[in-house]
């Protein structure tokens, strides 16, 4: 066995150790164990909070979605659309128009993100599983449907079974010169039926999905798309097949991930997730001064077997690895209590959601929870770097009293 190790396994686990100082290992010891605990429990939240943000996004954002590098419209050819229909990955492309709109129903108003897309995006599936009433169909028996969001059938008071309400949708005449918000001649207005209600996230909620020609004839957009939103095949590389489309279109449009289309959030929630790491390793290193002032005492105390080490033969590079070896005994331990307890506590919230979120209109009744190994790694690396640090200027005390 490693000499050092041996005498600092020795000082560790000394039962004659009853004193201030083994009082002070103590507590350093439950620092690190709960400052670790409590890194190893918020990042996996932060982990579950990430991975539901995306569970959410696949629910309702494309695979990859085009959309003109300048202005806010693209002329979609067909030669364009046998261009991405015949890239290898992709499985269905829709054509989007989107667009502000004001929605009334009865005498309630508000504005709506109004969103026309063609057939083929009731083949996508999305939206299925987040369906509250009646079914995905922008168009039934040739006559056309909207599918609209719980905030929006909440604002508007919809009914969906009321038959003799229909809901209205306005949008300003791109011919009128001067918008007069008293005049009816001033808006296009169609009138559609609600066929289905969705219920996913606040931000995905203010939708109102209708048929493409109906969007279309609208907000006045002809044969101009806002957009082509592509589904790929169950098991094509995202970013490859974007590599492949963006040789193929040019420099005319922009395609992104579903990662890129929300990079705002995802980059609000790791800024959040760095921010608190930084906090609770500051926790780390409070707890880790504890075994900076033990390791001094325990200096102190031991003057006599440090003498007589020396006296052996001991060089001073010895003597130091041995209390080094002490402060890592000291922060090993209470890492590894924190890191099984923190892992204990992320089970038992994944297995039976023991902390709520405290909102009725969420998706998940509990906190999203999602263990991911690096976040282990990096909290080991930083309680040992922190001991390290802390650990020295104690064992180059003990080395120099020779």
């Amino acid at each position: 066995m490693n000499f050092p190790f041996f005498i600092a396994r020795r000082y560790f686990s000394s039962k004659k150790k009853k004193s201030f100082i083994s009082l002070i290992s103590n507590i350093s010891m439950l620092g690190v164990g709960v400052g670790t605990m409590a890194l190893v429990i918020v990042l996996s939240v932060f982990n579950g909070m990430e991975e539901l943000n995306r569970q959410l996004f696949r629910s309702f954002d494309p695979d990859l979605k085009i959309t003109p590098a300048k202005g806010k419209r693209i002329d979609v050819t067909p030669a364009l659309l046998t261009q991405i229909k015949q890239t290898q990955g992709v499985k269905l492309a829709t054509q989007v128009i989107e667009d502000n709109a004001l929605a009334r129903y009865a005498d309630r108003r508000v504005v709506v993100k109004l969103k026309g897309v063609d057939s083929t995006f009731e083949q996508r599936h999305q939206l299925d599983t987040a369906l509250v009433y009646g079914t995905v169909q922008v168009m039934a028996d040739g006559e056309p449907k909207a599918v609209v969001g719980a905030t929006v059938q909440q604002l508007l008071g919809i009914n969906p079974n009321d038959i003799l309400t229909p809901l209205e949708l306005w949008y300003p005449r791109s011919d009128t010169r001067s918008l007069n918000l008293n005049s009816p001649d001033a808006f296009n207005q169609q009138i559609i039926r609600v066929g289905g209600v969705y219920m996913l996230e606040l931000r995905f909620d203010d939708y109102v999905i209708v048929p493409l020609d109906f969007a279309a004839e609208l907000l006045d957009y002809g044969t101009k798309r806002s957009s082509i939103e592509l589904q790929l095949q169950p098991n094509a590389d995202a970013d490859a097949v974007k590599s492949d489309l963006e040789k193929k279109v040019g420099d005319a449009y922009v395609i992104r991930t579903r990662d890129e289309q929300n990079a705002d959030l995802l980059r609000a929630i790791r800024l959040e997730k760095l921010f608190v790491t930084v906090t609770l390793g500051l926790i780390v290193l409070v707890a880790a001064v504890n075994i900076f002032f033990s390791l001094s005492m325990l200096v102190i105390e031991k003057r006599d077997d440090i003498k007589m080490l020396f006296a052996m033969g001991a060089t001073r590079s010895l003597v130091k690895r041995i209390f080094l070896f002490e402060g890592g005994l000291v922060a090993f331990a209470g890492a590894a209590v924190g890191l099984m307890l923190g892992v204990i506590v992320c089970w038992v919230q994944q297995t039976y959601g023991l902390v709520s979120m405290g909102m009725v209109s969420s998706l998940v009744d509990a906190y999203p929870v999602k263990m991911v190994w690096q976040d282990f790694v990096i909290t080991g690396l930083l309680v040992i770097s922190v001991t390290i640090i802390v650990s020295f200027l104690p064992a180059k005390r003990a080395a120099e009293m020779g």
